[in-house]
Formats: structure tokens, C-alpha cells, sequence
């Protein structure tokens, strides 16, 4: 998998100076579209889209400084219709423009070209399950809160806090007990493909019912039918669920036959006091690579 991941990082730094036909990258990884840039988001720590504006810039940076061309040409070679509009993104990234660049020989930031390896840290394993779910229902609350990929979430513990007591009975009698997950869970549904810190998602917290479950005075979201890859963990909070969610991406999905398709990720864990331990239990959406079912 990560062979396949660096052929495809080989074939986009090749692209640089043309529009970059990301499902053909993609399609060099092995994997689908939507999987690709959330993995590479999640491995490299920033979207797609950031990385190769950075890597264009660059390679631009380069050009401005040696003075061989004009301006106009650098923007024209990577792949810019205007110079307005290569001034803009060299500023995003440099903090000044070309020709101010050309002009005073200012220092400027380079983006390195990247690969994936594999790092071996200790023999932590993970424990997981494939569960083939029929659709349903999260029947709860939501908030839009920003990714947090260390420490508590405030903006996600606020939105906890101000639920009232009527709306988690509610969820509770909503709650159907032959269903997994059971219990209040949390749901994330991720708005964009980036998974940087600050990325807004949608923050659900809710309870797992039929599609036949009328919400009432509560959200609803719909899920259809599919594959999740279960996790179960323990560790302190919310540290341990934060590095299963990180490893899931970066450790479990390069290793197994799988990839991330479209939906929420659900989280059921006991409320506990900030470090101390707790069980939780992570599904995530997937499908297997090729599109088939798992054989059993």
C-alpha cells in the first residue's frame, strides 16, 4: 500500500506544472478518490490541495529567485492564467509576492517533496471487527464544532453540556437495544475532505435508531447501508481515542484491504473525568478496496 501511495506522490510531482487530475492519482494508489485525500490528509497532516499549492510554490519560489524568467512566465509554467492570481498564491505561502521576492532576495519557504515509510513504534496492536450494517438513523443533537486533534474539544464539550434533560431522555427512549452501537454515542461527519486541525465538521451526539423512528423535536440523520470497521479501545481521555482515530488512518488502513467511504464516524465511550481510563468503541465507514465484499 504505501508503494502505491509513493507511486502516486511520484506521478503528482510530475503534474506540477499542469492541473492535477487527482482520480488518476488516485487510481496509481489504488484506491478510490474520496480515500485518497482523506488518507493523504491524514498522513501528511494537511489537505491535498494545501500540499500541492505549497510544492507549485515552491518550485516557483526557485524560478523567482534565479531571475531567468519573467514573471508572467514562472506564473504561466505553473499552470496561473494570470499574474494576479500566481501573486496571490506565492504570497499564501511565501508571505510576500514574486516580485517583491525578486527584488530584495527575500527568504522564502520551501515545501520538502514527500514519501511514506513505514516507522515501526513499539508492538502495539489493534483490535477490530468488520460489521456489515443495514441502514438507519442517528436520532440526537448536532453542533458545528472544529477538529481537535489533541487534548479536550471545547467547542464539542460545550455542545455536550448544553443539552437538556429532555432531550437525553428523548434519545434514550428513541434508543433501540438490538442496535449497534447501543447507548449515547458521539458522530462526526466530516464536511470537507481535510482532517487538519480546525477543519469544521459536523458534531453529532445521539443514539442509533430505525429509519422508521420519528426524531421529533430532535436532528435525524439518515445512514444507509454498508460495511464499518469496528475498533474497540481503552486508554485515558481523551488522549487514547485521539491516537486510535490518528492510527486508524495512518497504521490500519495502509495495512489492510480496505478504504474510507462516505459517512459519519461514531464514537460510543463512557463520560469519564479528563486522563482517567475508559472503554470506548470506534466505527468507521469502509468499503474493501475493489469495491467486493469481504470473503468469509
Amino acid at each position: 500500500m504505501l508503494e502505491r501511495l509513493n507511486q502516486a506522490l511520484d506521478h503528482l510531482e510530475g503534474c506540477l506544472d499542469r492541473e492535477v487530475d487527482v482520480a488518476e492519482v488516485a487510481r496509481i494508489a489504488a484506491v478510490s478518490e474520496y480515500h485518497f485525500r482523506r488518507l493523504f490528509s491524514a498522513l501528511a497532516g494537511m489537505p491535498l490541495p494545501v500540499y500541492v499549492r505549497r510544492r507549485r510554490m515552491t518550485l516557483a519560489g526557485a524560478d523567482v529567485l534565479a531571475g531567468e524568467l519573467t514573471l508572467l512566465d514562472v506564473a504561466v509554467r505553473y499552470g496561473y492564467g494570470s499574474g494576479e492570481a500566481f501573486a496571490r498564491a506565492f504570497r499564501s505561502v511565501h508571505g510576500i509576492g514574486p516580485g517583491e521576492a525578486r527584488r530584495t532576495g527575500a527568504v522564502l519557504t520551501a515545501q520538502p517533496r514527500m514519501s511514506f515509510r513505514v516507522v515501526v513504534e513499539g508492538s502495539t496492536t489493534m483490535r477490530y471487527r468488520i460489521v456489515e450494517k443495514e441502514s438507519f438513523r442517528v436520532v440526537g443533537r448536532k453542533a458545528r464544532v472544529p477538529l481537535v486533534h489533541e487534548g479536550v474539544n471545547a467547542a464539542a464539550a460545550a455542545h455536550l453540556e448544553s443539552l437538556d434533560e429532555q432531550a437525553i431522555v428523548r434519545m434514550k427512549e428513541t434508543a433501540e437495544a438490538d442496535r449497534e452501537p447501543e447507548g449515547i454515542l458521539s458522530a462526526v461527519v466530516h464536511l470537507t475532505d481535510s482532517r487538519e486541525e480546525g477543519a469544521e465538521v459536523d458534531y453529532w451526539i445521539g443514539v442509533v435508531a430505525g429509519l422508521e423512528v420519528a426524531a421529533e423535536e430532535l436532528d435525524a440523520l439518515d445512514v444507509p447501508a454498508g460495511t464499518w470497521a469496528v475498533f474497540d479501545n481503552r486508554g485515558p481521555y481523551p488522549s487514547a481515542v485521539q491516537e486510535l482515530w490518528r492510527d486508524v488512518f495512518t497504521q490500519w488502513f495502509p495495512s489492510n484491504p480496505y478504504t474510507s467511504r462516505p459517512g459519519p464516524e461514531l464514537l460510543r465511550t463512557h463520560p469519564v473525568e479528563i486522563g482517567a481510563e475508559t472503554d470506548s468503541q470506534l466505527w468507521i465507514p469502509v468499503e474493501r478496496r475493489g469495491g467486493g465484499r469481504p470473503k468469509v
